[in-house]
């Protein structure tokens, strides 16, 4: 049987961390393209952070990361 190949478009939009428990799957927020500037800045502030995708995508997307 050949070796699964890595989705490219997946893996260049999201990162599995390290360590703790369950690995989590980390995404970058929505809507950080551009207009930023009239966002308020508690919304800006937490647009810098990754946040972690829904735990019903994470099965799907280890699957697609299949290394």
């Amino acid at each position: 049987m050949p070796k699964l190949k890595t989705i490219q478009a997946i893996a260049k939009r999201v990162r599995i961390t390290k360590s703790g428990k369950g690995k989590k799957v980390m995404k970058r927020m929505a809507g950080q393209d551009h207009f930023n500037s009239r966002e308020n800045g508690k919304t800006r502030r937490n647009k810098r952070r990754d946040e972690s995708s829904a735990t019903v995508d994470m099965r799907n997307i280890r699957r697609a990361l299949a290394k």
